[in-house]
């Protein structure tokens, strides 16, 4: 049997992950997922891909959900009041990979701080109580500002013989937080298991696969400096891994079927699998 060995939440899309033991797992995914996104000019959003400093910073919500700290190397943790939008009708325009989307400023004040940090000029916006998002796949689901389907999972044994070919090489083994999984599954003899689930239950929750997880530029990335430390992983899953769509492939996305709590050491019980 396959069990979570590991759990990750991303608060601030792009910026550092939170580990946790246990967690909600809400319609869109670990709670606090992806719930933030910093935008810049015309609230296009910034990524890893071009902005690979928001990895140095580390966010943590607090108990309540209700305050939002920020910390960054070389600079004071910046702490804030959560505005979730339910006392104003205002929203700020902002676009994800071309959509838009309507989302709650944050204020000046996180505004500068993160423009400080980044040097460009940023703000921060959360998802509104409104967001209706559904993303795509085979099992359809709703989400934050993940780039797709909220809940991304990653096998050990799939790790692994990935950083068995990379060593192989000649080349050192890359960590595990270049792929930002939300979920690590430990028990699987086989790598690219997570691929042939297509639902699962995990602790008091059901997940359904929507898609392979593509990966970009953000695995080049060192999570701890913000610096870019490429070729690898791409270069070693470009010799096995590309998909027909374009690009190459690692880990799964899926959607939550039905929520309920998580915790490190729950059983990842596939009760469906798929056949490819």
């Amino acid at each position: 049997m396959a069990t979570v060995i590991a759990m990750t939440s991303y608060p601030v899309k792009g910026c550092a992950g939170v580990p946790a033991t246990e967690a909600e797992l809400t319609p869109a995914g670990l709670a606090h997922d992806r719930s933030f996104l910093v935008v810049g000019p015309g609230g296009v959003f910034r990524s890893q891909r071009k902005d690979p400093r928001l990895a140095v910073i580390r966010p943590e919500v607090s108990a309540d959900g209700a305050q939002l700290a920020l910390g960054a190397p070389g600079v004071e943790t910046f702490h804030l009041d959560i505005d979730f939008g339910t006392g104003s009708p205002a929203r700020a325009e902002v676009e994800m990979f071309g959509q838009p989307y309507r989302a709650v400023d944050q204020g000046k004040a996180a505004a500068d701080w993160l423009s400080e940090v980044l040097g460009a000029e940023s703000r921060l916006v959360r998802v509104p109580p409104e967001h209706g998002r559904v993303t795509d796949g085979l099992t359809p689901g709703t989400s934050g500002f993940a780039d797709s389907s909220p809940v991304h999972v990653l096998s050990l044994a799939s790790f692994e013989d990935l950083n068995r070919r990379i060593t192989a090489a000649g080349r050192p083994p890359v960590p595990m937080d270049r792929f930002r999984p939300n979920l690590v599954v430990d028990g699987w003899d086989a790598p690219q298991t997570e691929d042939r689930a297509r639902r699962v239950t995990v602790g008091g929750g059901v997940l359904g696969f929507a898609k392979l997880a593509v990966r970009c530029a953000v695995t080049l990335v060192d999570q701890h400096t913000g610096g870019k430390a490429g070729p690898e992983p791409l270069r070693t899953l470009a010799s096995y891994r590309r998909v027909p769509e374009g690009g190459v492939a690692f880990g799964s996305k899926f959607s939550v079927l039905e929520t309920g709590k998580l915790a490190v050491g729950d059983a990842f019980e596939v009760t469906e699998w798929g056949t490819d």
